[in-house]
């Protein structure tokens, strides 16, 4: 692997359960590193999942300590009930009450603040889309309207999937509603323009949940009834649109030290099922052995070059 820069942060994508191949590929990295990750990354970017597992960071638990909490508490949070038995009968699946109970126990009441004055600093960047406003909202801890939020609100804010949690206060619910399932562009912009991080001193790991099997097969689409676009069309949009934060790093931060990496699904796996943590964990073990090889997500390089030039252009 490549020795990291100056100033190293990291973005993690949202997926809900799915959340576990990163805590796992980061507990792994961390043994090889000899260090935890919480002293590696001054910046931390996360939407759903991903803001979990960023606030965990800026709280300075240990990847290690992240991935067992993962383990231990995916069947108290997304445990079955009449609401999952009778859904879409149902506003939604999981309640927040076991969610907000595991934070508090491992986070407490610290404030979103609490990350800046802490020292050293670390700067938690989370997403939330708020539906009063139609924006995704970036809370930060040294902004000054989101420095007194308590960042359990920040994170269920967050995490709120339509349909598998409530709406937070009315308003809020998973930042990968926007364009922000994958976070990569937010971090490099927080770093260059809010941080002032000089690119050349700066690198950027971004994580992915896992990209799911091909929806559309040769064939099959001209076959669809009205209701079976519905998910195929939304599976397409969000990795069309993870793929595309990819690419704008790439075209405006030519000098950042950008690192994506994922791993590719045999089978969709459910962002709320628990059982598939065996797998999970595997997946982890792949995405590691690409972070410790430098085997970069196919979604990099897709900009072509200009001539004399190593900056790369929009397509």
């Amino acid at each position: 692997m490549k020795p990291f820069r100056k100033n190293v942060a990291i973005a993690i994508d949202g997926g809900g359960i799915r959340g576990v191949i990163v805590t796992k590929a980061l507990s792994l990295l961390e043994e090889q590193l000899g260090k935890p990750v919480h002293t590696i990354f001054r910046l931390a970017a996360g939407t759903s999942t991903g803001s979990i597992i960023s606030a965990g960071i800026g709280s300075g638990l240990t990847a290690a300590r992240l991935h067992q909490l993962y383990i231990s508490l995916g069947d108290t949070i997304f445990k079955k009930s009449w609401r999952t038995f009778f859904w879409p009968l149902t506003r939604f699946r999981f309640p927040h009450e076991p969610l907000a109970k595991a934070l508090h126990e491992h986070i407490g009441d610290k404030k979103m603040g609490d990350f800046w004055t802490a020292n050293p600093p670390t700067d938690v960047v989370i997403t939330t889309f708020d539906l009063l406003t139609n924006k995704t909202c970036f809370i930060k801890p040294w902004k000054i309207e989101y420095k007194d939020w308590p960042v359990i609100r920040a994170v269920l804010a967050s995490c709120s999937i339509p349909t598998y949690f409530p709406v937070v206060e009315g308003r809020y619910v998973d930042g990968g509603v926007g364009s922000y399932a994958n976070p990569c562009y937010l971090a490099a912009y927080e770093a260059r323009f809010c941080l002032k991080w000089n690119p050349k001193e700066t690198t950027l790991i971004s994580l992915g949940t896992g990209r799911d099997p091909q929806t559309f097969k040769s064939g099959q689409p001209e076959r669809f009834m009205a209701w079976e676009w519905l998910t195929p069309t939304l599976d397409a949009f969000l990795a069309s649109a993870d793929d595309q934060q990819v690419h704008l790093v790439e075209t405006f931060f030519g000098d950042l030290d950008f690192r994506r990496f994922q791993v590719d699904l045999s089978e969709p796996l459910p962002l709320d099922d628990p059982r598939q943590i065996p797998k999970l964990v595997q997946y982890g073990e792949q995405m590691v052995e690409k972070i410790l090889t430098d085997q970069y997500d196919h979604a990099m390089g897709v900009a072509p070059e200009l001539p004399n030039s190593k900056r790369a252009v929009p397509v």
